[in-house]
């Protein structure tokens, strides 16, 4: 990562933002020239150190093990498992993703977020050392309440609009993670409540645009894992930049009432979320689909 005597793009970030990893191999967090405050993962992620040679004799393992209890099971074993192998690599909090699949019901995305906790805790990661990603649709950022009350914090993810973020507040998550990509307009608004979520922003995947965070005093950044290789910083200039304010979404309406249905009914009526929504889900679903089945796979031999 350059010389011992260089100062690297990721250490200057560092200075003024918490800067999580977005990768689960706990080698490449190793590498990196600073110590991450939280790992971040989703569905993706998850079947790719799942697939990581390292990790065969474990995976063998825990289908040995969890066999009769299902595919879903063995998912959640492992991919605690593989979290807490990274835990001691950074300061803070774990994150794992229920599934996609039910992001639409509450009570499934409940039932996978209290399944993660009790694996957490069968393996004595504690509850502030984990936290659960949830997808901001109406009926599974209704689960965060409830997790709330049992000491679970959640984030919002899947979350590509002010609106959500608000219904994600309202909810009770912990942290929020919008998605922003290279120089599009952003847009910053404050608004008089108790308490709102902390902003990790992912897909970012510029070295301008994680700059440009700093400028904005976001105390939190996910940097991509195919990111952070450059070694310094680029060209300091951010005269691209040209943030406008844009039509503010109400934080009058109760977005999580009657299943979630506001924040649904927002979702469908933006063109962005709504289309953003939809591709981020099939993705995530898409993985989750070849870990069921490299599981299933599994299972038969064993």
């Amino acid at each position: 990562m350059g010389s011992a005597d260089s100062v690297t793009w990721l250490q200057k970030l560092s200075e003024q933002l918490n800067i999580d990893v977005d990768w689960m191999d706990p080698s490449y967090t190793l590498s990196l020239p600073i110590v991450p405050h939280d790992m971040t993962s989703n569905q993706g992620w998850v079947h790719e150190q799942m697939c990581n040679p390292i990790n065969d004799e474990l995976f063998k393992s825990v289908v040995k093990e969890y066999k009769d209890q299902g595919w879903l099971a063995i998912y959640t074993r492992m991919a605690v498992l593989m979290s807490k192998a990274n835990i001691d690599n950074i300061q803070g909090r774990v994150l794992l993703q229920t599934l996609p699949s039910n992001a639409y019901d509450t009570e499934k995305t409940l039932e996978h977020a209290r399944a993660y906790a009790r694996e957490f805790e069968s393996v004595g990661v504690s509850k502030d050392r984990f936290c659960i990603k949830i997808p901001s649709t109406g009926p599974a950022l209704n689960a965060c309440p409830i997790l709330l009350q049992e000491g679970i914090r959640t984030l919002g993810t899947a979350l590509f609009s002010v609106h959500q973020a608000i219904a994600a507040s309202q909810a009770g998550c912990l942290y929020i993670s919008p998605y922003y990509n290279g120089d599009r307009e952003g847009a910053a608004f404050r608004e008089e409540r108790k308490v709102w979520s902390i902003e990790k922003f992912a897909g970012v995947f510029a070295d301008e645009g994680n700059s440009a965070l700093s400028l904005l005093k976001k105390r939190w950044r996910q940097v991509n894992w195919a990111v952070i290789r450059r070694q310094s910083p680029t060209r300091s200039s951010l005269s691209w930049l040209n943030f406008l304010m844009m039509e503010l979404s109400r934080t009058d309406i109760d977005y999580l009432a009657n299943g979630g249905a506001e924040l649904d009914k927002a979702n469908e009526e933006d063109p962005q979320t709504k289309k953003r929504l939809r591709e981020a889900l099939a993705l995530f679903v898409a993985a989750e689909k070849r870990s069921q089945a490299k599981i299933e796979e599994a299972m038969k031999a064993v």
